[in-house]
């Protein structure tokens, strides 16, 4: 692993090869401003602050799994987070196409990656942030975690959490699972269900115009079950 310093350092999350194929092959797509598509290599872009106060975020963003938004929900925050002595790191996770343990696969190991070097980067308390189906991608480490790699917390903005009919986003969900999951492998991949009492706790916003009432209640039920929440404005 490079080295960290005083400005983003690209980490390769696999330097030996990723666990397991998406399926996908060729060239990163540019789909938009800041929207990667296309991606078979996971990164991580690591943002170390300056003045340490030993907390560490790792941020996926969202995309849709159609792409991953490594700009606006992703690299933009890092200033904010480096002014306050956190460090950022921007997971470009792989696309599932249709695999669905693969998002899994590189949030849990970007979290160990930063644990191993805690030291180096003076960290004592590491979370997971996502926005949008990255929610989803950070909130899966917080469950399913590697043994003693659980996340410290979450931060989780407007998040995808269910991939129940008329609570999730179907377009995210055929890029996860294919175009006909059973209504098992659904509920398998619903992440409400296996909230317990030693999930790290969350902060979880909605922004206050959003009318997708379904998707909000998903979001609260989420948030009732864990074990310490700080409510947006909206509840």
């Amino acid at each position: 692993m490079e080295e960290f310093g005083s400005i983003c350092r690209e980490v390769l999350l696999w330097p030996e090869g990723v666990p397991s194929s998406n399926g996908l092959s060729g060239a990163e797509q540019t789909l938009g401003p800041g929207l990667i598509g296309n991606v078979s290599v996971p990164v991580l872009y690591v943002y170390p602050a300056s003045q340490p106060c030993g907390q560490a975020v790792i941020l996926c963003p969202g995309g849709g799994f159609r792409g991953v938004a490594v700009e606006h929900e992703g690299r933009a925050f890092a200033s904010w987070f480096n002014e306050r002595g956190i460090t950022l790191a921007v997971l470009k996770y792989r696309l599932p196409n249709g695999r669905r343990e693969i998002p899994g696969e590189d949030i849990r190991r970007a979290v160990r990656l930063l644990e191993e070097r805690s030291g180096e980067l003076r960290i004592r308390s590491l979370g997971v942030m996502g926005a949008s189906i990255g929610g989803y991608v950070a909130a899966s480490a917080a469950l399913f975690p590697e043994t003693g790699m659980r996340p410290d917390f979450q931060i989780l903005l407007y998040p995808v959490i269910s991939m129940r009919d008329g609570l999730t986003h179907l377009p995210s969900r055929e890029r996860l699972m294919g175009p006909h999951p059973s209504g098992d492998e659904i509920a398998a991949c619903s992440l409400d269900r296996y909230v317990s009492p030693e999930t790290p706790a969350a902060f979880i916003a909605l922004a206050g115009k959003e009318k997708r009432t379904d998707k909000r209640s998903d979001r609260r039920r989420y948030a009732r079950k864990q074990p310490a929440v700080l409510p947006g404005p909206d509840g």
